[in-house]
């Protein structure tokens, strides 16, 4: 079995920027000469999360709408009291979706629907350098 990896570096603009990785990672995956196996994409930090959805324009509003009110900005929440720096629900968010996410390869690219992208979710309070590990293994 045949392993890769590379790592991309993203600019986010802060709070609920969503990037779609899905050309970078099927980039990283034609690379790896890898034709059957799996990708896997893991951001690294604390309040980023990486998942797939459709990137349209609708749902990049809709999604950290949809977090904010699951998981509110506030300063009633016990890591302020350490912190003071107001992103609680930042580490939280990104708990709830994930850092990572790993995605069949087929024929040498990822395996996604139609309407499915991978993204880079931003949930921290300001604009931040992400890094983020794409490791492919197969044969």
């Amino acid at each position: 079995m045949k392993t890769y990896q590379e790592t991309l570096h993203r600019s986010t603009s802060g709070h609920g920027d969503l990037q779609d990785l899905t050309p970078d990672v099927a980039a990283v995956v034609a690379r790896s000469g890898v034709q059957r196996g799996l990708v896997h994409i893991h951001v690294v930090g604390s309040t980023a999360a990486i998942g797939t959805i459709e990137f349209e324009p609708g749902l990049q509003q809709d999604l950290p709408a949809v977090l904010d009110r699951l998981i509110p900005p506030g300063r009633s929440y016990l890591h302020e009291r350490t912190w003071h720096d107001g992103n609680a629900h930042s580490h939280l968010q990104a708990t709830l979706i994930g850092a990572s996410v790993t995605v069949p390869v087929r024929d040498g690219a990822p395996v996604l629907g139609t309407w499915q992208q991978i993204v880079l979710l931003e949930c921290d309070v300001r604009a931040r350098q992400r890094e983020i590990i794409v490791t492919v293994q197969g044969t």
